[in-house]
């Protein structure tokens, strides 16, 4: 091997160059205060306006992150010449018609995750978005978290020889009852956590699995309609598996919790933490640690990583988006990508729910 050069890991997100294009925020939600808008000032990306069915609010975050304008509705946000790219940042339930709109307008999208809470709402979605002359992305910003991406570049770099296996685990409690409106979808914890964890090993893997098998279940005594425990066990062609397990129910105290991944090869193994969800809510980084018979044999590598997934991922989701607008090409997390992730989210689903394998292929 060379020198630490060598070694350098490229995690960081890749941002564009022209960082001038105005982005409008439709939604001032909890995560667009904790995550949008601190990433996008990290980044240096300029928010022109937001607007949300709440004006107070819509009003109160403008201040508290010093954007200038305050739409009074939809309509005058895509209707501004500054606005080239819309951030969706709305319940799923809401995307389409925010989307619809905005397409009509020839704007950027970028859609919050999940897309949809149907296959068939997210298809109909995909093919409107196809239908415009702007780009469309969903901001599945795990891919950029500081772990998942550091996992990425040792797998492009080689360092694991052909990929085997992909574990993810989560052992954490999960105050469910901030988010009342989506206590009651079936299928939550899979469309709105572990579809994280589906999307980040699709990624690293660069490849789908033939048909997974999930199972859920309820903690006694909980509040919540939906299932708060699931577990996902993927097969991919050839001999890589997968596995991810949530459990969003630990009530012993947060220095039993944890939130793991560990990716191996032929050659490799990298493993480390999702800090994201230690200390909640306040969180930690990441670490990662790897081993590798092409680069130290006997010695485990530990390179300290800087940044979060909240927010510094979310500048990763929204910089492809611009990244691939100044290049003329699809976005690495095009609404179209998504639909792979959103089949093997439904597929887990009806997995649970018919309690078998289920083939991707059957959702069509």
């Amino acid at each position: 091997m060379g020198g630490l050069d060598e070694l350098a890991l490229q995690y960081q997100p890749l941002l564009p160059e022209n960082r001038t294009r105005g982005i409008g925020i439709v939604g001032a939600g909890e995560i667009v205060q904790a995550a949008h808008l601190p990433a996008y000032q990290k980044a240096g990306y300029r928010v022109v306006g937001i607007y949300d069915i709440d004006s107070a609010k819509a009003r109160r975050v403008a201040d508290m992150f010093q954007i200038r304008t305050v739409f009074d509705s939809l309509s005058a946000l895509l209707e501004a010449d500054e606005v080239e790219i819309v951030d969706i940042a709305v319940p799923a339930t809401q995307v389409r018609s925010v989307v619809e709109a905005a397409v009509g307008r020839n704007k950027h999208i970028l859609c919050q995750k999940p897309l949809a809470e149907s296959y068939d709402e997210a298809r109909a979605i995909a093919a409107i978005c196809a239908s415009g002359r702007g780009k469309a992305a969903v901001n599945q910003q795990m891919r950029w978290a500081p772990g998942i991406q550091a996992s990425y570049d040792i797998i492009r770099r080689g360092w694991l020889g052909t990929v085997t296996q992909a574990t993810i685990q989560v052992n954490v409690l999960t105050p469910w009852d901030h988010w009342p409106w989506m206590t009651g979808v079936k299928g939550m914890e899979l469309l709105y956590h572990s579809i994280h964890y589906l999307d980040a090993i699709r990624y690293l893997v660069g490849d789908d699995p033939d048909y997974l098998f999930a199972d859920g279940a309820k903690f006694p005594g909980q509040p919540w309609a939906a299932d708060t425990r699931t577990t996902v066990m993927m097969h991919f062609p050839g001999e890589l598996r997968a596995l991810i397990h949530d459990n969003h129910n630990n009530w012993a105290p947060q220095n039993d919790w944890y939130a793991t991944f560990r990716f191996e090869g032929t050659r490799g193994i990298v493993k480390g933490t999702n800090g994201a969800l230690y200390d909640y809510p306040v969180g930690r980084g990441d670490t990662l640690s790897f081993l590798s018979q092409d680069v130290e044999p006997h010695t485990w590598i530990t390179p300290q990583l800087a940044g979060r997934w909240f927010p510094d991922a979310f500048m990763g989701s929204m910089g492809e988006l611009m990244r691939a607008i100044d290049e003329e090409r699809e976005p690495q997390n095009s609404v179209q990508d998504n639909l792979k992730t959103l089949r093997m989210v439904f597929a887990a689903i009806r997995s649970i729910e018919e309690k078998r394998p289920v083939w991707l292929e059957e959702l069509t």
